[in-house]
């Protein structure tokens, strides 16, 4: 595995058991916040064949409250 496929992949399963984590009712909040941000920030581009040919992350319906593109 590609050394950015692997980090990548670390990264989405440490997010999944945040997410895991923070459903629980002991959960501590201010934990999963400034955990959950910092893994966030640190997810690095996705591998090659993560997303179809062409795909566009900005691409996509208006929001309500936001302004068209």
């Amino acid at each position: 595995m590609c050394p950015d496929c692997e980090d990548f992949a670390r990264t989405v399963v440490l997010l999944g058991q945040l997410a895991l984590y923070a459903d629980r009712s002991d959960a501590d909040a201010t934990f999963v916040d400034a955990v959950g941000v910092s893994l966030a920030a640190s997810l690095p581009e996705p591998p090659p064949g993560i997303f179809p040919p062409g795909y566009d992350p900005d691409d996509g319906p208006d929001y309500p409250g936001e302004t068209p593109r």
